[in-house]
């Protein structure tokens, strides 16, 4: 799978993952999340867990997968996405998961898998590379992901796990009124995996074993449900089917887009897929013919705004890019994404008549994400710019703690400490990130024999 990576900026910085990395970044989509959010959300109330626990990740990887880890996180890859010939075929692996979840099936996680959660942060828009944010003058970085998640153990449910959430799968649907037949036929269609070995399988079938016994209990069960014939609405297809373009258009070559998407088809989704693939190609202007053809069909869509915005952003228009990603922000003011793309656009326009409306963007999208590193590194930016070295180094200090980098938050919230005026909330922050990052006496003996071999070199280099 080719690596997806966009420039910020002219002086952007990208990162050459290893193939197994790149196959599973984490990607960022608040109009892919929403969808996800929708399908899933349900399920968890009716199962009695609080949507509010529980995290959902998308990732970039064409192969079937979905899985749970971490206790009540969701995985899900885009190649599920995209297989799904309707709404339920998605809606059922979803449920599936949340049975998983509700039976804590994975309760006895290992810290390791635990401690792989903490540095999966924010690309911003779909089919983003992230690459971390280092210290200096990075006047635009994303943060990293790849690496981290492609470390992370999977799990293999047995047998009777399996069976256990397919029926809380189908207790799921059938209390938000819902059909279980979507799962079936997911399961029916790569009951040819049962036969493979495991090197040929989806991974997908192997953290979850597949058996003919298991597909005929699971028909047995949908058979009973009163909402067995109960089918998508045209609505739900539409929506699953602009997703999917949207996806092919980010993670396919542009010639394969046009191939499946041709001039010829002047469906929505067709006209989205190939707005993406012909900014993917450097085709500016066709892609914004596109993409203004979209907006003009539906003028309240955040999303069409977004990719506008990101389209100009990335091309190296960031004032022209503004007002797409403001639109987008007013008609979608609770999506910390958008906020932060309007922010960065902000940021790189060079003007600071934007700074502070930039840093409340970004002060609003961390009300809703705390954890959000990518945000508190920007917010580092503008406030560096703004003469705030304190809280610079305060945000700076934010973001390595959201990454796992407790040395280094260590280090930021002590030179942020020094400045901070006592009493003020930002000095207490400060204090707290000192308290939570504290490294071990190994640690500080180590960043004692860096800074002496610094300090050797830099004593050589002036001789």
């Amino acid at each position: 799978m080719r690596a997806l990576i966009a420039a910020i900026s002219a002086a952007a910085l990208s990162l050459a993952l290893p193939a197994t990395a790149a196959a599973q970044t984490l990607l960022r989509d608040t109009e892919i999340e929403v969808v996800l959010r929708e399908y899933t959300d349900p399920f968890l109330v009716v199962a009695g867990l609080d949507p509010n626990d529980v995290d959902m990740y998308l990732i970039g990887d064409p192969e079937i997968n979905a899985f749970v880890t971490g206790g009540q996180n969701i995985f899900v890859n885009t190649g599920t996405i995209m297989e799904a010939e309707n709404p339920l075929q998605l809606k059922g692996v979803l449920a599936h998961e949340v049975g998983h979840i509700a039976g804590a099936h994975l309760v006895r996680m290992s810290e390791a898998g635990r401690g792989a959660m903490v540095p999966m942060f924010v690309s911003i828009g779909l089919g983003l590379i992230a690459a971390m944010a280092g210290e200096g003058g990075a006047a635009s970085a994303l943060i990293a992901s790849g690496p981290q998640f492609g470390a992370l153990n999977f799990y293999t449910h047995t047998r009777a796990q399996e069976s256990a959430a397919d029926q809380a799968a189908l207790q799921y649907l059938t209390a938000t009124g819902q059909s279980g037949e979507g799962l079936v036929e997911f399961f029916e269609r790569f009951r040819y995996q049962e036969v493979f070995t495991p090197a040929r399988r989806f991974r997908y079938f192997l953290t979850h074993p597949l058996s003919s016994e298991r597909i005929t209990a699971l028909r047995h069960g949908v058979d009973e449900s009163p909402y067995s014939d109960v089918l998508p609405t045209p609505e739900e297809q539409a929506e699953l089917e602009r997703i999917q373009a949207k996806i092919f258009g980010f993670m396919a070559p542009p010639g394969q887009v046009f191939a499946r998407y041709p001039e010829s088809d002047t469906s929505l989704p067709a006209r989205y897929a190939r707005a993406v693939a012909y900014y993917q190609d450097a085709r500016l202007d066709r892609a914004r013919g596109e993409i203004e053809s979209l907006i003009a069909e539906e003028p309240e869509n955040p999303y069409f705004y977004e990719l506008y915005g990101q389209m100009l952003f990335e091309s190296g228009h960031a004032d022209e890019a503004i007002p797409y990603h403001q639109t987008s922000v007013d008609l979608m003011p609770t999506a910390p994404l958008l906020r932060i793309n309007l922010a960065m656009a902000m940021i790189a326009a060079d003007d600071d008549q934007y700074l502070e409306a930039a840093r409340d963007h970004l002060r609003v999208a961390l009300d809703i994400e705390p954890g959000n590193a990518f945000a508190w590194y920007n917010l580092s930016l503008i406030h560096e710019r703004m003469g705030d070295t304190a809280l610079a180094q305060l945000a700076v200090a934010e973001q390595s703690y959201y990454t796992g980098n407790r040395m280094r938050a260590f280090q930021f919230a002590q030179r942020a400490m020094q400045e901070l005026e006592p009493g003020t909330t930002a000095r207490f922050r400060a204090a707290e990130l000192i308290a939570v990052s504290q490294p071990t006496d190994e640690e500080i003996r180590e960043m004692q024999r860096q800074r002496r071999q610094q300090e050797r070199q830099r004593q050589q280099q002036g001789r």
